[in-house]
């Protein structure tokens, strides 16, 4: 942090606020977090300062909105989600970056064009599926390793599952906060993309976690349910593109 431009030290503790206030439940923006983390401290040693950052903010998260846990959800996508940490870790570091995030983008906007027609249907029978919550947990999973963007696919899940915002934040809470945890070890000692200097960094953006995560608060109470679902909807649908085009 002491060798970062005014800008560039501007930039991480913007990223540390959007941290906390998307973990408050302000969801789908997680692309631009990734890209900004990106710009100042590079790709690959970015992934290893954002980790922490979101632990720190999934602690906030599942202390706030705990009683709204929905864990049968969690149990469902919780083992399919490991499951794509572990091929994550095996196949991510040989696959073409560009052409992952291509075919990543375009299932994900594919599946929000679908979950908007869903959502217009007079009858919206919620899926159980066991594929359905295999598809998204595995693609959360390996995408969450490869680039901390799972959000989108657990987002499109928790929408079908017509979860009411504040159960839709709890639950998404508890499940980042046990699957960054699981993901911890790798980062440590397989990518080594985390250590003592990368931990310092994370101390310093700390306070802007805080702040981020206290607005995401205040925001969150002010919009209405519906509204609610449209945005995660519309944010999400910037990711994918945002990931297409970067």
């Amino acid at each position: 942090m002491d060798n970062l431009t005014i800008l560039q030290f501007l930039l991480a503790n913007l990223a540390g606020m959007l941290v906390g206030v998307a973990k408050a439940g302000i969801k789908g923006i997680g692309v631009l977090i990734v890209t900004i983390l990106a710009i100042v401290f590079g790709s690959k040693a970015s992934t290893g300062i954002l980790l922490p950052m979101l632990i720190a903010a999934d602690i906030l998260a599942v202390i706030y909105y705990n009683r709204h846990c929905q864990w049968k959800l969690i149990f469902r996508l919780i083992p399919w989600m490991m499951a794509g940490v572990l091929i994550g870790v095996w196949v991510g570091a040989d696959m073409p970056e560009q052409l992952f995030k291509k075919v990543m983008a375009v299932i994900i906007l594919g599946t929000v064009v679908m979950m908007i027609l869903w959502e217009q249907q007079a009858t919206k029978k919620i899926p159980d599926n066991w594929w359905f919550a295999g598809i998204m947990g595995l693609g959360a999973g390996f995408t969450t390793m490869i680039g901390n963007l799972a959000g989108v696919f657990s987002n499109i899940f928790f929408l079908a599952m017509r979860l009411p915002k504040n159960e839709f934040i709890g639950t998404a809470a508890w499940l980042f906060f046990i699957i960054n945890l699981f993901k911890l070890p790798f980062h440590i000692w397989v990518w080594g993309t985390i250590d003592a200097n990368t931990f310092t960094v994370n101390l310093k953006l700390l306070a802007s976690i805080l702040v981020g995560f206290y607005l995401g608060i205040k925001l969150v109470k002010t919009i209405k349910e519906k509204q609610y679902r449209q945005l995660v909807l519309i944010m999400t649908a910037i990711g994918a593109l945002a990931i297409l085009i970067k």
